[in-house]
């Protein structure tokens, strides 16, 4: 609700640039959209990493970190 609040204050003030935003909007989240699924990838990596580095220690019965 606030961001729509604050596109209608843009409207008020800049028409222009207002309705500028609402059509970049959805390109800029597709743009976006490859970047945050590697970043998503490459964290699920990463855990997997640790869920294997911490295996031994997991099985001899240590705590979880």
């Amino acid at each position: 609700m606030l961001k729509f609040l604050l596109w209608l204050l843009l409207f008020v003030l800049c028409w222009p640039l207002a309705l500028l935003a609402l059509v970049a909007y959805p390109l800029i989240w597709l743009l976006s959209l490859p970047f945050r699924l590697v970043g998503i990838t490459i964290s699920a990596v990463f855990e997997f990493l640790r869920a294997l580095l911490y295996l031994p220690a997991r099985l001899l019965g240590a705590r979880p970190a």
